[in-house]
Order: C-alpha cells, then sequence, then structure tokens
C-alpha cells in the first residue's frame, strides 16, 4: 500500500471529465454521465461548505439515477470569486472531497455542478441565469455576515450602501440580492414564476431573514414587484451542518498523496445534517433520499445545532487564539479550554435548548464535543473566530439574553465575550500581532485597546450589544473577566470560572 500511495504521489491525475476512467480505483466517482444532466438550481458562493455538503447531496441522488434536471450552475458576486471559478472551469467544475474520520479518509469526486458564471459588474450573467424559467432554486451560502442586517435591531439594514446603490440601480446591482431581485423582476414581466430562494448559511430563521431582505429590497424600487414575490416565492427556512476546514497546501498535497491531482479539494469531517422546510414554489429535488430532512419544525434544530456548534465555535476559538492553540481539535485537548467548553455548554447554554427528535441537548453537546475533539480535521482557531463582530451577535448574544430573562447564570457566556474582546486588541498573550481577523477589525482593535482600562468601553461602543451594554448583571461579569484576563492571563481566568465543574 506504501509504495501505492508513493506512486500516486509522483504522478497524481489531473482532474477532468476526460480524466475521471483513470482515476485511482478506491476514489469514488460520478456514475451519471454528466451529458444527462441539465441546470435546475444557480448557487451564489461556491466556498468548500457548499460542495461539501449541499453539492453532495445532490450528488448522492444523482448517483442513485435521480433529479438530473437539478444540475448546479455556481454563481459568484465579488471579484476574488473570479479565481475559485477559473480553478473550477478548469477541471470541469469538478470537486474531489475528502472525508476525514478520525481513524481514516476517504476521497470521492463529486459532479453535481456543471457551468460557473463569470463574475462581472452588474452580474449580468447571474441575473439572466436566474431568469431562465428552468432554475427553480436559488441557493446561497454567503457566510451569516453577508445578509446586511442591523446589529442594533436585527432587521433589514436599508441605510447600507450597496443596499442603497441596488435600490437606485436595480438593473446593475452589486449585491447577490440584488441580482436576485433583478431576475425576479424580469420573471414577472415574462409571467414565470419566481425561483424558490434558498439560504443554507448558519442563521437562525434564515429563510425568514432572506424574505426580509429581498422583499425590502425590491419595495425600495418597486413595490409592486415586492407584493408579487411576498405573496408568490418562497423561502425556505432550513438548518446546515458538516464542519469544512479551509483548503491549505497540506490539503491539497493530501489529495495528491492520494492520486488526483485537484486544484481546489475540500477536506471534511465524517458527519453532515441538513434540516429544511418543505416550502418550495416550483418543485425540489429528493433530497431526503439522499438523508437530508424534511421537517415543518427546523427552528428547533437550528436552535440546537447553532447554539451549541456555532456558539461552541466562539466559546473555544478567541481562548485558543490568544493562547496560541491552532486548531478546535487542539483546543479540546487543551485542559482549560476543554473544561470552559463542556461548562457553558451544560450549565448555559443547554438550558434553552429543546429536544428535537432522536437528540437530547445533553446528547448532542457531547456529539458535538465529539466532532470538534477529531484530530483529523484541521480547523484552526483563527479561521473560527473570523468575523466574530457578525458571530457573537448571531450565535452567543441570544443565549445571553435568553439566560438573562430566565435569571440563569451568565459568567461563562460574558467571559467568551471578554475573551472575544481582549482578542481584538491584536495581540496573543505571548506578544504575538494577531493579523486582522474581522471585517471591522479596524473599527474594534481601538475600542478594545480601550477597554483595558475601562471595560464598559467594548459594550458601550461596539454597537453589537444594545440594551445588553447596561445591563447590571452583564456589566458586573465583565468589569470582572476582562481585567482578571488583562492582569493575571487567559489560563487564569479560564481557571477560576472552570474550578468548579459541579454540573456541568
Amino acid at each position: 500500500m506504501d509504495e501505492l500511495m508513493k506512486d500516486m504521489a509522483s504522478s497524481p491525475t489531473g482532474l477532468s471529465l476526460a480524466t475521471l476512467a483513470a482515476m485511482p480505483s478506491h476514489i469514488d466517482r460520478p456514475r451519471y454521465d454528466r451529458r444527462d444532466l441539465s441546470p435546475g438550481i444557480v448557487h451564489i458562493g461556491l466556498g468548500n461548505f457548499h460542495r461539501a455538503h449541499q453539492a453532495w447531496y445532490l450528488h448522492r441522488l444523482m448517483q442513485q439515477g435521480e433529479a438530473l434536471d437539478w444540475a448546479i450552475i455556481g454563481a459568484g458576486v465579488r471579484p476574488y470569486d473570479a479565481a475559485m471559478r477559473e480553478k473550477l472551469i478548469a477541471q470541469d467544475c469538478l470537486t474531489t472531497l475528502v472525508e476525514l474520520a478520525p481513524d481514516s479518509r476517504a476521497a470521492e469526486i463529486i459532479g453535481p455542478m456543471v457551468d460557473y458564471l463569470p463574475i462581472e459588474d452588474g452580474h449580468g450573467a447571474l441575473i439572466r441565469a436566474m431568469a431562465d424559467p428552468s432554475i427553480r432554486i436559488v441557493s446561497l451560502t454567503v457566510t451569516e455576515g453577508g445578509y446586511f442586517i442591523d446589529g442594533a435591531t436585527g432587521g433589514f439594514d436599508v441605510t447600507h450602501p450597496d443596499i442603497q446603490h441596488d435600490a437606485a440601480n436595480p438593473d446593475i446591482p452589486k449585491t447577490a440580492f440584488g441580482a436576485m431581485v433583478a431576475a425576479l423582476r424580469m420573471r414577472r414581466a415574462a409571467n414565470i414564476r419566481p425561483f424558490t430562494a434558498m439560504s443554507c448559511d448558519n442563521l437562525q430563521g434564515n429563510g425568514r431573514i432572506l424574505r426580509n431582505l429581498i422583499v425590502g429590497l425590491a419595495r425600495l424600487s418597486d413595490p409592486d414587484l415586492a407584493r408579487w414575490i411576498d405573496s408568490e416565492g418562497a423561502f425556505p427556512n432550513s438548518m446546515v451542518d458538516c464542519i469544512v476546514p479551509a483548503t491549505g497546501p497540506g490539503e491539497l498535497a493530501l489529495v495528491r498523496d492520494m492520486g488526483v491531482e485537484d486544484a481546489v479539494p475540500v477536506p471534511h469531517e465524517n458527519f453532515r445534517q441538513w434540516v429544511i422546510e418543505d416550502s418550495f414554489v416550483t418543485g425540489r429535488p429528493n433530497w431526503d433520499r439522499a438523508g437530508a430532512t424534511f421537517s415543518e419544525d427546523v427552528h428547533a434544530y437550528e436552535m440546537m445545532k447553532i447554539r451549541v456548534l456555532n456558539a461552541g465555535h466562539q466559546v473555544v476559538a478567541n481562548a485558543g487564539v490568544l493562547l496560541g492553540v491552532e486548531t478546535i481539535a487542539d483546543c479540546l485537548s487543551h485542559p482549560l479550554i476543554k473544561a470552559l467548553f463542556r461548562k457553558v455548554q451544560r450549565t448555559e447554554i443547554a438550558p434553552y435548548i429543546a429536544p428535537v427528535p432522536g437528540m437530547a441537548p445533553e446528547a448532542y453537546i457531547d456529539l458535538i464535543e465529539q466532532r470538534f475533539a477529531n484530530q483529523a480535521i484541521r480547523d484552526t482557531t483563527r479561521r473560527v473566530a473570523f468575523d466574530g463582530s457578525s458571530r457573537h451577535p448571531g450565535f452567543v448574544l441570544p443565549i445571553l439574553r435568553d439566560a438573562l430573562a430566565a435569571g440563569g447564570p451568565i459568567d461563562g457566556l460574558v467571559l467568551v465575550e471578554a475573551l472575544w474582546a481582549r482578542m481584538c486588541a491584536g495581540t496573543c498573550e505571548d506578544g504575538t500581532r494577531i493579523e486582522p481577523n474581522d471585517p471591522a477589525w479596524d473599527q474594534l482593535v481601538p475600542v478594545a485597546k480601550r477597554s483595558k482600562d475601562r471595560p464598559q468601553a467594548w459594550l458601550e461602543e461596539t454597537g453589537l450589544y444594545g440594551a445588553l451594554a447596561t445591563d447590571a448583571r452583564v456589566v458586573r461579569a465583565f468589569e470582572h473577566w476582562l481585567p482578571l484576563i488583562w492582569q493575571d492571563g487567559v489560563a487564569a481566568a479560564l481557571e477560576t470560572y472552570t474550578r468548579s465543574l459541579e454540573g456541568a
């Protein structure tokens, strides 16, 4: 076997439709003929997560001879998407997925994506594609920070310059959402039913948020169109789950060692979950036949996942960055960070999660701890800590508000906020500079530095906390934890909090 791997590494096969038959026999590949596929979905945001998750579910259906008229056309709206497009087009939009279990690895090549639209100002190609009646679903993975949410109100931020541009120039939009509105306008004019718009990002009520954004943006330029979209369209809520690290030199080398030359392979854990509200205008693939769940209670699933996994990532990531712990798996091997995770989850998060069919909150916490501890997944603390200005308001602060309303403990949740504030000061505990790691980094750093001497400055000036900034319990706890972190260090703060794990 070692000699075989050496042979593969020395001469990996370039990935393309023409070379599929020449791929190593241990790598699964499409059994469907790409010439039999026709597009039914436009997906905006062709990052690693989409290809490891939604595209994989569709691929599994196609392997069974189903959903051949639901192939994906990829799209992006930012200049940096052009590099991804170039790489994927060069390999016929094929992707190598590498599943990394704690004790094994396996690779498969998937091919449900048949094209990637050019990236261009005004998004003309994207608008035309979405206006085509063959496209019945437009889905998105644009990150939770990409939905123009007003941090103070939680509603649609109509004041954002990009939104203002799209409202004033609806035919040459800047945003993906402006392009969707433009395509919906064309469909309405041609008497074509709207496509189903489906968010696949980690937002509670992501379908509701997407509806409010699309309808709200349309209303700014065409109220009649907004009413049509709202009454005739569909925006299903969904919960998505799979840990998918970034692709770096190690992942590229791993795929080459397995015998494939893929410019954009995707590593992922050996777990997937997709729960979808069954609300579609013009049909959908039978994703449930590939393992997805259709449910009218997506909220319960997403609440459990977002509060345990996504908030759990924020619980450990900032401490990891400050202490120089490189990956999430390493954080779960660090006694103090692991203890922090366990105590916050069991005493301050679990009380505000309802069970879902087949899974109690405590069992789900155990599952997430096992997944986080998977050393085969090199998911960096830096990546997970990125964009805290979206992730803390989206994942952590709603739990804090629930805990305050219930009179429950909040020390661990506030400690997590203090660790984030300390990280945003821009240096690790050993003095190493933290490179910018948030879209609002330039605004966060000076506030974080001021909060060293006046902790409440962080709560007051970031525009993230709203009424929490004046809540006596929050202020008292924050004014305890942040000075302790600065004076005695992160480890001392974690030890103080986790000293007693009674009840955790």
